[in-house]
């Protein structure tokens, strides 16, 4: 018997993250391991059920991920957006309040490249008159 999975991928800063919504009991599983157990911090763990919290569906869906590169702030950043994506796919209705939430933006800021002949990518050495 074929399961119902939709689904979502998500990216913040150089996070990438490929998400799974499955109907089931609220079981949310991160590189194989409980999300209690890769995110640390209560507000990370917070960020990623935000979308279900939003539209009404948290114990609705079990989420499986595959989370890579960046740290930690990212990939929980990764990962609401591709809840978010997810749960759009899963019932079309959801995308307004999703939308209006900002859960389905992709946050374009990126690390600015380092310039040749400074420090960092603005950081100039220190002026000195003589």
């Amino acid at each position: 018997m074929a399961k119902v999975q939709y689904f979502g991928t998500g990216r913040r800063k150089s996070s990438v993250a490929r998400v799974r919504l499955i109907p089931g009991k609220g079981n949310v599983t991160v590189n194989k391991k409980t999300l209690d157990e890769y995110f640390g911090m209560e507000n990370l763990k917070h960020e990623v059920v935000r979308p279900l919290e939003l539209v009404g569906a948290e114990g609705k869906f079990d989420i499986v991920a595959n989370v890579h590169g960046g740290g930690f702030t990212g990939q929980s950043g990764a990962l609401r957006h591709g809840v978010a994506r997810a749960l759009v796919v899963a019932d079309p209705e959801n995308r307004s309040a999703l939308k209006a939430a900002g859960f389905l933006t992709r946050d374009s800021r990126m690390t600015e490249r380092k310039k040749y002949g400074l420090k960092k990518a603005r950081r100039a050495s220190q002026f000195s008159k003589r």
